[in-house]
């Protein structure tokens, strides 16, 4: 099956999510450890390969960083700040 995205990019939100933790002054490992009081297990090795965009992303997890940074999903889609 064609994947919808093209390159070697695994997901369409990893710049997002990198520029998001920067601007709010959290670690890779806090974006976890956040995550994980939400029941959303993702390790902060993780977090680094959803941030080079080796890894795919969840709706779960989606919706995990929408809260941890507090903003609305769609925001994941915009350019990166």
């Amino acid at each position: 099956m064609a994947r919808i995205i093209d390159g070697k990019a695994m997901n369409m939100v990893g710049d997002k999510v990198k520029a998001l933790r920067l601007a709010n002054g959290m670690s890779q490992q806090a974006v976890s450890n956040k995550l994980e009081t939400m029941a959303i297990y993702v390790c902060r090795g993780s977090i680094s390969r959803i941030e080079d965009k080796t890894r795919t992303v969840t709706d779960i997890e989606l919706y995990g960083l929408a809260q941890v940074f507090g903003v609305p999903i769609e925001d994941f889609f915009g350019k990166p700040e």
